[in-house]
């Protein structure tokens, strides 16, 4: 799937649509269904546009209103579609002091994106965190579930160069 910056099109099939009304009736009258009909569309989608939450309002009978709070409130669900490489950069106080805050900078100039957003090719999204675990390791970014430290601005064209 594509992504661009943002106002991406909702593009789902009709097979990923009978998935999820299928998961919706496995689980929708189960005590707290909401969140692994949250999980499941995700793992179905990618992430959570709002016609996925529309569907899972209508199918369940839960408020829009609450669908979205509950999509917004927990980080772990995405409400733009993320890249094949999902870079994220660690902006918590360790990292921070030591110029995270730069490298996010240079993502932002070299990908033409910012936080939350995806490229238009779909190969790179870049979001910001507060810890990665890494903290001797600062200045930190992950791509996917490998770990860069001790970053400066300058590393970050030949970090990309490797997923192009």
């Amino acid at each position: 799937m594509a992504c661009k910056k943002q106002g991406v099109p909702f593009q789902g099939t009709s097979e990923q649509e009978a998935a999820l009304r299928q998961s919706i009736a496995e689980l929708k009258d189960m005590q707290g269904a909401l969140m692994p009909i949250l999980q499941k569309a995700q793992e179905i989608y990618g992430y959570l546009p709002i016609e996925v939450q529309t569907l899972i309002s209508d199918e369940t009978g839960i408020p829009l209103e609450k669908i979205y709070g509950v999509t917004t409130f927990y980080s772990q669900f995405a409400l733009q579609p993320k890249g094949r490489y999902q870079i994220s950069v660690c902006l918590g106080t360790a990292c921070y002091v030591k110029g995270s805050g730069d490298i996010f900078k240079k993502l932002e100039d070299l990908l033409g994106i910012t936080n939350g957003q995806c490229t238009s090719d779909g190969k790179f999204s870049l979001d910001s965190c507060r810890c990665v675990g890494a903290c001797g390791l600062a200045p930190v970014m992950m791509i996917n579930d490998e770990v860069y430290g001790r970053l400066t601005p300058d590393d970050i064209p030949s970090i990309l160069a490797k997923y192009k």
